[in-house]
């Protein structure tokens, strides 16, 4: 990253902190950053889409991190979320994105919090607030910030080279699930897999997701469906960057489910499904997780992402779960108790329909049938 439009407000122990201007010109170092951590909403071309739905001209406050030779080694990507009657930060991304927080290569994150929190003693910041932190970076400690909430973070990390040695190494009535559903719908109905390859069939295929989507939740008005324009600007980038993933699954040619993720740095990462719910009885969302469980696998992709949520299914296949924390950090004598009213309200006021959920063990592959 260039000097060009940043700021150089401080420096210490190897690592110099500077403020972005904007996040409309992220560079080849950002995305190799993003990258390198492994995570697709950490990409400038997420976070720049986010910014420009939802940023809503607030002060932006995102700092990159460069080591003493100059080169980018962390990405503090926040802004100012409220002023009065504290001064907040917030990442950017909240709502829209799985995994948030600080991009910081591992040797480094020591480093950069305390500058951090240097910068922000200085910067006269009462609190931050920091939502779906990776729990094994550890950023609550680091920051001195006090944990929240945990969710789960299921993560599968296939041991086998092919889908049949997968399938056989799963339960018994796992593996049964995964043959039957799938085989029966083929018996009784011509069943067909798509995935759009043009950005018109992408744009098709976002129709009939939305579609099944609202279909799927009786038309009540959910976060997915709220950020529809956002989600369609950022799924176009990310098939031009060769990261969006879309599967249909039709029977007798009409569509019944729609599952929607992200191929990024090795990794497949499931973030939204819509079904018909006159097709729930033939479990077409199962067979449709399955079919891209199985593709990822075909492509070589070692690791699939259920990203946050804890619910029961995705235990079924997940091997391990990392976790992610949500904590708020403040400063001063008061902090202790400023902390504890606004962990509360803080919590009310995220997006709607996220909830805590403790980080639950990673299973065994055959435990949660």
């Amino acid at each position: 990253m260039t000097a060009r439009g940043l700021l150089a407000i401080g420096a210490g122990a190897g690592v110099e902190l500077r403020l972005l201007e904007s996040l409309e010109h992220g560079t080849a170092e950002w995305s190799a950053l993003a990258e390198r951590c492994g995570n697709v909403f950490g990409t400038p071309e997420f976070l720049a889409c986010w910014w420009r739905s939802f940023g809503d001209g607030r002060p932006l406050r995102t700092y990159a991190a460069h080591d003493g030779d100059g080169r980018l080694v962390g990405l503090l990507p926040l802004y100012e979320w409220r002023r009065r009657p504290l001064r907040v930060l917030r990442f950017v991304g909240h709502g829209a994105g799985d995994q948030l927080g600080p991009l910081v290569e591992p040797a480094f994150r020591s480093t950069v919090a305390t500058e951090f929190l240097h910068l922000l003693e200085q910067a006269g910041v009462s609190m931050l607030l920091g939502e779906q932190l990776p729990a094994k970076e550890g950023w609550s400690a680091r920051l001195g910030g006090r944990r929240i909430a945990t969710e789960g973070n299921p993560v599968l990390r296939f041991g086998q080279d092919t889908w049949e040695e997968y399938v056989a190494a799963r339960s018994a009535n796992l593996r049964q699930q995964i043959r039957r559903l799938e085989r029966r719908l083929a018996q009784a109905h011509d069943l067909r897999y798509t995935s759009p390859r043009t950005q018109d069939e992408l744009e098709a295929g976002l129709d009939t997701l939305f579609a099944l989507h609202r279909a799927r939740w009786a038309d009540t008005a959910t976060n997915f469906g709220r950020r529809e324009g956002f989600h369609r600007r950022f799924a176009a980038i990310a098939h031009e960057r060769g990261w969006a993933r879309l599967w249909l699954l039709e029977l007798d040619g009409r569509p019944a489910a729609a599952w929607y993720g992200f191929r990024f740095a090795g990794s497949e990462s499931y973030y939204q499904m819509g079904r018909d719910p006159a097709w729930d009885h033939a479990s077409v969302g199962f067979v449709l997780l399955v079919h891209s469980l199985r593709e990822a696998l075909a492509d070589g992709v070692r690791e699939y992402r259920f990203l946050r949520g804890g619910e029961g299914y995705k235990y079924r296949f997940a091997t391990e779960d990392p976790g992610l924390e949500s904590m708020i950090a403040g400063r001063g004598g008061g902090a202790a108790v400023v902390t504890a009213v606004q962990s509360t309200l803080a919590l009310r006021r995220m997006a709607h329909g996220w909830r805590a959920r403790p980080i639950r063990p990673a299973p065994a592959t055959t435990a949660r049938d």
